[in-house]
C-alpha cells in the first residue's frame, strides 16, 4: 500500500478512470452485439439503425481515449461491411 499522498491519490483517480472506461468498453460490445444480433434474424433495417448506433459509441469511445482510433476504425469497418453483405 502506497504511504505518500500523491501515491494514494493516484490509485484513486486510476481505479475511478479504469471503471469508467469499463463501462464505456462494455457499452460498445452490447451495440456491437445487437448489430450482428440484427444480422442473424436478417433484418436489414434493423442492423442499419444498430450500425449507426454503435458507429456513434464506438466513435465516443476513440474519442475518450478508450480505443485507438485505428481500433475504433476496425470495428466500425467490420461492422459496416457485415451489414452490406446482407441478402
Amino acid at each position: 500500500m502506497a504511504n505518500i499522498k500523491s501515491a494514494k491519490k493516484r490509485i484513486l483517480v486510476n481505479r475511478t478512470k479504469a471503471e469508467r472506461n469499463k463501462a464505456i468498453k462494455s457499452g460498445v460490445k452490447t451495440a456491437m452485439k445487437k448489430v450482428y444480433a440484427a444480422i442473424e434474424a436478417n433484418d436489414k433495417e434493423a442492423a442499419t439503425v444498430a450500425l449507426l448506433n454503435a458507429t456513434s459509441t464506438i466513435d465516443k469511445a476513440a474519442t475518450k481515449g478508450v480505443y485507438h482510433k485505428n481500433n475504433a476504425s476496425r470495428k466500425v469497418s467490420r461492422l459496416a461491411k457485415a451489414v452490406n453483405q446482407m441478402a
